[in-house]
């Protein structure tokens, strides 16, 4: 499987937008779908129709947003626990939590509270989809993040799947570190290659199954 590290995702990311002029929020459209087939597939797998998406403010919440947009087009049930302010929410994540109301996706905010409101949401979930924290991580995982991974590992260990999106938050992308603190993902879904960070051996316990998409723009040779 092709690895890039965090630097390579971020100028692979600038040349599908600024030198192929692929919009952003196509990127994203094409991320959220393929991994809302992964969760479709988990769904299925464990006989269940509900998922709940915990999402961050940043792209990984927002191709979150797309998860659930398409979890619900395919006649599954989609939640989001949105940890943090939707005010704070920009660009292409913004454009598609905007969407989530209009189509009836019930999307709980929470800041403090994130550990009770996920296990709240997560209680009547067959599926827990962790869209919190991307690539982009290099400091130490804080509040209310701290928490909401906690919880998210908690609905995991009670036997629920939970799906990664790119990477399982809070995992160092170039040294497969967790940062404090990282989702134990039952699967992955990783975009355009695997993280360097995957290949170290401290990562394996957080990956689980990792399954490699793409994003609709093709990797340089």
């Amino acid at each position: 499987m092709p690895t890039m590290s965090r630097d390579e995702v971020r100028e692979f990311d600038r040349r599908a937008i600024e030198e192929l002029g692929v919009p952003a929020v196509v990127l994203m459209e094409n991320a959220g779908r393929q991994a809302a087939d992964e969760a479709a597939r988990l769904l299925r797998e464990c006989g269940g129709r509900r998922a709940v998406i915990v999402a961050g403010l940043g792209n990984n919440g927002g191709d979150g947003f797309v998860v659930a947009r398409h979890l619900a087009v395919r006649g599954f049930e989609a939640a989001v626990v949105l940890v943090g302010d939707k005010a704070k929410l920009r660009g292409e994540a913004a454009v598609n939590f905007a969407v989530l109301g209009k189509i009836g996706i019930a999307v709980c905010e929470a800041g403090a509270n994130a550990a009770a409101r996920i296990a709240e949401a997560a209680r009547g979930a067959d599926l827990v989809v962790d869209a919190l924290l991307g690539t982009g991580l290099t400091g130490t995982v804080r509040e209310p993040f701290l928490s909401a991974i906690a919880e998210i590992n908690s609905s995991g260990a009670g036997g629920k799947p939970v799906l990664a999106i790119d990477i399982p938050s809070g995992l160092d992308a170039d040294t497969g570190r967790p940062l404090g603190a990282a989702v134990r993902a039952t699967a992955t879904v990783t975009f355009v290659a695997a993280k360097k960070g995957f290949a170290a051996r401290e990562a394996e316990e957080f990956l689980g199954l990792v399954t490699l998409a793409d994003i609709g723009v093709p990797r340089p040779r």
